[in-house]
């Protein structure tokens, strides 16, 4: 895999923009220059992140959500496997 990151990325599985592997090899964001943990969903393009809202949920079972835009910078948390151990 390469350590390139989508434009556009969710971790909500229904989505069109999950991509499973990646959030597994850890993916953080920062956004306007301070690391969040509760984003639900990124577009680096748009400028914008979904925030989980507290532990509010939608009739659904869904986290409520809040959309800011500002600037998106992502990035992977863990190196990947391969490089670990090429050193």
């Amino acid at each position: 895999m390469t350590d390139t990151l989508p434009d556009r990325l969710s971790t909500d599985p229904r989505s069109p923009f999950h991509d499973a592997a990646l959030l597994e090899r850890g993916v953080g964001v920062r956004f306007k220059g301070v690391e969040k943990t509760n984003v639900e969903e990124y577009c680096v393009s748009e400028g914008w992140v979904r925030l989980a809202a507290g532990n509010a949920k939608d009739r659904f079972g869904n986290p409520m959500t809040v959309k800011l835009k500002g600037l998106v910078e992502p990035y992977l948390r863990t190196p990947e496997a391969g490089a670990a151990d090429a050193g």
